[in-house]
C-alpha cells in the first residue's frame, strides 16, 4: 500500500494563476473553461459547439497567451484545401529547388473555427494531425510541436453549406462541450469590459511547465472500480439490453467506442488534478460523462423523430447505473 500522490502547492498555484489570467479577460463560462483546462492537462482535443458570440475563440486565444505557447486560428471554409492546413512544397526560382512551407497546424494551440464548413479532404488531413501529431508532405514526415491541442468549434444553428464531421473524426475528440448563453449579470460585465479599456492576459507559464503539469496529471491514482464503472457505462450505450436498458436499444444505432472509456478516465484524472487531488472520485466521472459520450453516440431515426438527444439517453443510462461508492481515498494498490 502506498499513499496516492499529493498535488504540490506550487502546482496548484500555477494552475490558479493560469485560470485567474484567463478570467480577467473572459467573463463567466466557468464550465467551458474548466473543460478546456481538462483537455490541456489530459492532452486531448476538444470539440466546442455553441452559437456565435459566446467567447469560444477568445477563451482559446487568451489561454494560449497565458501559456506563452504558439497559437494559430484557421477559419474553415468550403474552398479550403489540405495544403492550406498542413503546408505544401513550393518551388524556389532562385535556388531551383523545392522547399517545404509548413501550415498553421504547427502550433501548440490550434483553433479550428467552424470545422464543419471544411470539405472531407481537409477534415481527413486534420485527422492525421490529431491522431498522429505529425504531418506528411510529399513523403516527408514533420512532427507538430508539443504540447499540441486542437480546439474545434461548430455552429449548431446554421447547417447550410456545412459538411457533418464523420464518426471517425468526431471520435478523435476527447470531449464535446456545449456552450450556452451567459446570465444577465455576466452579460452586463461583458458589455462593461468591452466598452472599457482593453484587457490582455499576462503570460504566467511556459509550454515546458505545461508539459510538466501533463506528466504530473498522469500520476493521479484511479481506482480499478472506477475504471470498471467507466467501461460499464460505455458498454451500456452499445448493448443497453445487457444492462437492463432494453427500452433504449431502439434509440441507438451505434454506441460509444472504446476511446470513450479511455477519454472518460483520462479526463476524470485531469479534473481531479485540477481540483487539487491525487486520486479520482466517482463525482469526477459523473461530471464528465456527458462531455465524453455525447458525440460518440449515433442516434436512430426513431430517437430523432421523438426529439431525444444524446444527453437525455446518457442521463437514463446513468440513472440505471449509479456512480459507485467512493473508493478508499487514502490507499492505492
Amino acid at each position: 500500500m502506498s499513499n496516492p500522490p499529493v498535488i504540490a502547492a506550487e502546482t496548484a498555484q500555477l494552475m490558479e494563476r493560469i485560470l485567474y489570467e484567463v478570467k480577467r479577460v473572459v467573463v463567466g463560462q466557468d464550465r467551458f473553461l474548466e473543460r478546456v483546462m481538462v483537455a490541456l492537462l489530459a492532452q486531448g482535443h476538444l470539440l466546442v459547439e455553441g452559437v456565435p458570440g459566446l467567447a469560444k475563440t477568445l477563451t482559446v486565444r487568451t489561454l494560449a497567451g497565458t501559456l506563452r505557447g504558439s497559437y494559430k486560428r484557421i477559419q474553415f471554409t468550403p474552398d479550403l484545401v489540405p495544403a492550406d492546413l498542413v503546408g505544401t512544397r513550393i518551388y524556389n526560382q532562385k535556388t531551383g529547388e523545392f522547399g517545404t512551407t509548413l501550415g498553421p497546424v504547427f502550433a501548440n494551440l490550434l483553433l479550428a473555427d467552424e470545422i464543419n464548413r471544411a470539405p472531407a479532404k481537409v477534415q481527413s488531413a486534420l485527422l492525421e494531425v490529431m491522431q498522429e501529431r505529425q504531418v506528411t508532405i510529399a513523403g516527408e514526415t514533420h512532427k507538430v510541436p508539443a504540447p499540441f491541442i486542437v480546439m474545434a468549434t461548430q455552429n449548431p444553428i446554421e447547417t447550410e453549406g456545412t459538411y457533418p464531421l464523420p464518426e471517425a473524426q468526431v471520435d478523435r475528440f476527447m470531449m464535446k462541450v456545449l456552450v450556452d448563453y451567459p446570465s444577465d449579470e455576466e452579460e452586463f460585465v461583458i458589455v462593461e469590459r468591452v466598452i472599457g479599456p482593453p484587457l490582455a492576459a499576462t503570460p504566467v507559464a511556459s509550454t515546458t511547465q505545461l508539459a510538466e503539469l501533463q506528466q504530473q496529471c498522469r500520476q493521479v491514482y484511479v481506482d480499478p472500480s472506477l475504471i470498471q464503472y467507466a467501461v460499464k457505462l460505455v458498454g451500456a450505450t452499445r448493448r443497453p439490453d445487457k444492462h437492463g436498458l432494453g427500452d433504449l436499444a431502439k434509440y441507438l444505432s451505434y454506441g460509444a467506442s472504446p476511446r470513450a472509456s479511455i477519454a472518460l478516465v483520462e479526463a476524470a484524472r485531469a479534473l481531479a488534478f485540477m481540483r487539487g487531488r491525487g486520486y479520482v472520485l466517482p463525482e469526477d466521472l459523473g461530471d464528465l460523462a456527458a462531455d465524453c459520450l455525447r458525440h460518440r453516440m449515433v442516434l436512430s431515426y426513431e430517437a430523432l423523430a421523438e426529439g431525444l438527444t444524446a444527453d437525455a439517453l446518457i442521463a437514463k443510462v446513468m440513472a440505471k447505473l449509479p456512480l459507485p461508492d467512493k473508493p478508499l481515498q487514502h490507499q492505492s494498490t
